[in-house]
């Protein structure tokens, strides 16, 4: 089994050495795994329970001060599944399988994605808001009234907080940092399987700061998010807005289709997104017909994405 992990593409972290350590165990934990799709889910687990990541415990808080998860999930034999907006749902790659598995839908959402989680094991009433986000919350004033006062609080706000998706490296001022002297250190999170043969990818999220109550961005979108086909798959992270408006891991994977390697096919959709967006993202891209190092490949455009890749 060969699996690449990221750790989302943003701001450099200050200290990345104990995120690349959490990165190679969840990349070790798939590899362990007995099929692709296990090792997605299982190698996600790993990041969704982890603060240091921007999903699961520890995600990005909404303009309500709650956090909701989403996640995706796709094989090459072009089963998906996806769920999001999902209160107090630690592992949200956990149930986009359920939805992929044991429901004819490719996509549930909200309360009813909640109570199907409950329904198949996965634990719901997680508190996924840490002490940290919820302070930061509350210091800056939180909306109380409808939406038109959450549009107007968050219109300076969104994405500012330090999961900061997709900030390019001349950004503001120029240094990559929050206004505190804290690097915008974490985002979405995925995996990308192959054990030769069949593929899985996965992505999960808990979003990005400040968002609209309910915001759901490009993670649980097939081919945006997410993408996987007998030619490889794909997982992206940044600017979740304009992931969705070029469908980037679809993107990617059209260019292994096309007969490019992994890493050409991450430089060439990343170069590409770039050029359409003017934003930034990263993606992570595995090819199950090539060897060794050459299997995986990496791009980002922002200050910085960790990865880690394993081979059992």
């Amino acid at each position: 089994m060969r699996v690449i992990v990221h750790g989302g593409a943003g701001g450099a972290p200050d200290d990345p050495k104990p995120r690349q350590a959490v990165l190679d165990e969840a990349a070790a934990r798939g590899a362990d795994a007995a099929t692709p799709l296990d090792a997605v889910e299982s190698a996600v687990a790993v990041l969704e329970s982890d603060p240091r990541f921007n999903a699961g415990v520890g995600g990005a808080v909404q303009s309500d001060g709650v956090v909701r998860t989403d996640a995706g999930v796709m094989t090459s034999d072009r089963e998906i599944g996806a769920a999001c907006s999902m209160p107090g749902v630690e592992h949200a790659a956990s149930v986009a399988r359920i939805v992929r598995d044991e429901t004819p839908h490719v996509f549930v959402s909200g309360e009813h994605a909640v109570e199907l989680a409950a329904e198949f094991g996965v634990e719901t009433g997680a508190a996924l808001l840490t002490d940290e986000t919820r302070e930061r919350y509350e210091a800056e004033d939180p909306p109380r009234g409808g939406p038109r006062e959450h549009l107007d609080w968050l219109a300076s706000r969104f994405g500012s907080g330090d999961d900061r998706a997709g900030e390019r490296p001349d950004d503001g001022d120029g240094t990559g940092v929050e206004a505190s002297g804290r690097a915008s250190d974490h985002d979405t999170v995925g995996a990308v399987a192959t054990d030769g043969e069949r593929v899985a990818a996965v992505t999960s999220t808990g979003g990005r700061s400040f968002a609209l109550a309910g915001r759901v961005g490009d993670v649980p979108q097939v081919g945006s998010g997410f993408f996987c086909t007998e030619a490889g798959g794909a997982s992206a992270t940044g600017a979740g807005e304009d992931i969705a408006r070029v469908t980037l891991s679809r993107r990617a994977v059209g260019h292994l289709d096309d007969g490019l390697g992994a890493q050409e096919a991450a430089d060439r959709a990343i170069a590409e997104f770039e050029e359409l967006t003017g934003s930034g993202a990263g993606v992570i891209v595995l090819d199950p017909t090539a060897a060794g190092a050459d299997a995986a490949g990496s791009a980002f455009n922002t200050e910085g994405m960790q990865t880690s890749v394993a081979h059992e």
